[in-house]
């Protein structure tokens, strides 16, 4: 798999957008509803012709809620956990899987009950559960749903 880079004016903020401070920032700013509108909006916009994979807690319900493929991706919660802790993204930041799972928790649950946008998987997503699977195997999973849907 290659790794991807985040640039903002050509400078590398890949690590500096995937912190605890960031997560929260986020979940604070997408509990306002004239926020979310705008966002919603421009990743519409970049959506609109099509052929675009996009990420996010609230793509296939709010932002395209008509794509032709939706994939829900979820974990147990100490998978989660565990994978964050891990994850080298997320240096200098608390690395004990429980505090970690504390974050995730509060995050989901703030996600969960905020009036724009709230965090659910659509009523036609394929929910595909990755605890204790490998990236490539979460990939040819996802690659068959869409594979089932094409056309």
């Amino acid at each position: 798999m290659s790794s991807v880079r985040v640039a903002i004016d050509g400078e590398d903020v890949t690590r500096a957008i995937r912190t605890p401070d960031i997560d929260r920032a986020a979940a604070a700013v997408a509990r306002l509803p004239r926020v979310r509108a705008v966002l919603v909006e421009r990743q519409r916009e970049i959506g609109a012709g099509g052929g675009v994979v996009m990420e996010g807690r609230d793509i296939g319900t709010v932002v395209f809620p008509h794509a032709d493929v939706k994939v829900y991706l979820d974990a147990a919660p100490e998978e989660r956990a565990r994978r964050r802790a891990n994850d080298p993204a997320h240096s200098g930041v608390p690395t004990a899987v429980a505090e970690v799972a504390t974050l995730l928790t509060e995050r989901d649950e703030l996600d969960r009950t905020r009036k724009a946008s709230p965090l659910h998987a659509a009523e036609d997503a394929v929910v595909v559960d990755t605890t204790a699977k490998s990236v490539e195997a979460v990939v040819k999973e996802v690659l068959g749903v869409v594979s089932s849907r094409d056309g």
